[in-house]
């Protein structure tokens, strides 16, 4: 049975999640059970700690603006907004006996595992963190070409899921997001994780039709599961 304490927060505003998480995890001992929070959240676009300005491809202060929040995650800008499942699990990883390596390949594996039971094939890009897609066939079993092509690496492939963590005193927050149903256009609106015309998919574009509800349970369990001790 599992020790880890589930919590769906459903639609919650970014900020104040975010300093709840770090206020959790400041505030956490050794024996501090842990926690996974699965939520979603108004339009906002979040900036990691190796973001760069110039990947926000409109004025912040603009008119009809979605808000830019400044984070202490990895990673650079990316895009929440309703219809996308994110989780945030709160872990020791010291007591769980692996490594921020190993941790973001579990975390990548259980986003596969949640896709394939939704029958669509996920795979990872070297170098690149997240979960991508087949464009042309996204239910397709066959592994992508390796190496991929170095002039376009993400050539055929849309990105279905992004990872951003932090890691204090051997403990997680932030986490990951996997695209649902969602307005896609604010994508657009910036270079996706950095990388510039990178296509952006979610379950209803690639013919998923499945509610938020049920893949947040999905990805709830499968987190659960794949970060096991």
């Amino acid at each position: 049975m599992s020790s880890t304490i589930i919590h769906n927060l459903g639609l919650v505003p970014y900020a104040p999640t975010m300093e709840a998480m770090q206020a959790f995890t400041d505030a956490r001992t050794a024996d501090t059970p842990d926690e996974i929070w699965v939520c979603q959240h108004p339009p906002t676009f979040t900036q990691g700690l190796a973001g760069k300005a110039d990947h926000v491809l409109f004025n912040p202060e603009g008119p009809d603006h979605i808000p830019v929040v400044q984070t202490n995650r990895g990673g650079q800008v990316t895009y929440h907004g309703p219809g996308q499942v994110v989780a945030y699990p709160l872990l020791n990883l010291q007591r769980r006996g692996y490594f921020v390596k190993e941790y973001v390949y579990r975390l990548e594996e259980a986003i596969i595992r949640t896709l394939a039971h939704f029958g669509v094939t996920g795979h990872r890009v070297a170098g690149a963190p997240g979960i991508y897609v087949r464009l042309d066939d996204p239910f397709a079993h066959a592994a992508l070409s390796t190496p991929a092509d170095p002039r376009d690496p993400f050539k055929g492939l849309g990105k279905i899921a992004a990872l951003g963590i932090k890691v204090s005193r051997h403990c997680t927050y932030h986490g990951m997001a996997l695209n649902v149903a969602m307005d896609l256009r604010p994508y657009g609106r910036i270079n996706p994780c950095g990388y510039q015309g990178l296509r952006t998919v979610d379950l209803a574009s690639i013919g998923v039709d499945v509610g938020w509800d049920e893949v947040a349970a999905v990805q709830a369990h499968q987190l659960d599961l794949r970060l096991a001790p």
